[in-house]
């Protein structure tokens, strides 16, 4: 049995979800962003205890088809973002079509329909906070930034980092951490 829960976007939100889900004796074969294996089938009575426990957690048990598509779609691209490991001529659109095995046209109309921005200003919005973090802990210059998340050169990264932020990233960095998101809330919009 496969559960698809909203808002798991970090190793720790895992953590907290494991622990959700252990203290429900219910035992998770393989737990990851999104997506919950379960060794053997929940009771009803279980999953709406899980509902109501994730809920005041911030997260969302989804059993819409279209809801659990999204999550997937939004899951695979925080985790590419996060893997710091973007090639220059990354393609959205092959990425997706792989790993979800759908028509890109289809899942790109859906994203649009229920998140209310594209897949692909998403993905910027995901990029920007991963530029954020990188700024905030320092330990890279924009030139190894820029190279990390597919960037062209620092001058489209700092181009795009203003048009979002509406900040360089040099003034950014001045100011620090207080201009950073969650991953969970990083919306269009």
């Amino acid at each position: 049995m496969i559960l698809y829960i909203k808002n798991m976007v970090c190793n720790r939100c895992v953590l907290v979800v494991r622990q959700e889900l252990e203290k429900l004796k219910l035992l998770p074969a393989v737990i990851s962003m999104g997506e919950v294996e379960l060794s053997k089938p929940a009771t009803e009575k279980q999953l709406n205890n899980l509902k109501e426990r994730l809920q005041k957690l911030g997260f969302e048990l989804l059993d819409d088809r279209k809801q659990k598509q999204i999550e997937k779609i939004k899951n695979l691209l925080i985790r590419k973002v996060q893997s710091g490991e973007i090639e220059e001529h990354f393609s959205i659109t092959a990425f997706l079509t792989k790993s979800i095995n759908k028509d890109y046209s289809y899942i790109s109309r859906l994203f649009s329909e229920v998140e209310g921005i594209t897949i692909e200003q998403f993905f910027i919005l995901q990029k920007i906070e991963k530029v954020k973090e990188l700024l905030v802990y320092g330990e890279l210059n924009l030139s190894e930034i820029s190279y990390l998340l597919g960037y062209s050169s620092v001058a489209h990264l700092s181009a795009q980092f203003k048009r979002v932020t509406g900040l360089t990233p040099g003034h950014f960095k001045k100011l620090g951490s207080s201009h950073r998101h969650s991953l969970d809330k990083v919306k269009g919009k």
